[in-house]
């Protein structure tokens, strides 16, 4: 992973991840999971732990720009990070991505 000037580090090649399915990678110290939805193919990062429990988002469900958390159930916008289903009450962050040809960029000094 190469660190740019303007903060966003390389994750993964794009053709490396499969739609709907979770890809945890760490930033910085950061657990991040790298999402890239079947209905429109765009790509998302947000942090990987769960607010309600502190366990992976990243072994989780996606479905309709939505990640489940494996434990108990909690659903999390992939776009916002807003929780869309209990217990979770608090938002988890999500983080720019950046796609240049092949390349999958995230920054995680800033939040979108």
């Amino acid at each position: 992973m190469t660190n740019a000037a303007d903060g966003f580090v390389r994750v993964c090649a794009l053709s490396e991840l499969e739609e709907d399915t979770p890809r945890r990678v760490e930033l910085d110290g950061t657990p991040v999971a790298i999402v890239r939805t079947s209905e429109s193919g765009e790509v998302f990062a947000i942090n990987d732990i769960c607010s309600h429990a502190n366990v992976s988002l990243s072994e989780g469900e996606v479905e309709d720009c939505h990640v489940e958390c494996w434990l108990h159930g909690s659903m999390f916008d992939l776009r916002t990070g807003k929780p869309t289903g209990l217990p979770a009450t608090r938002p988890v962050p999500v983080y720019p991505v950046k796609i240049e040809g092949d390349e999958v960029l995230v920054s995680v000094t800033q939040e979108s």
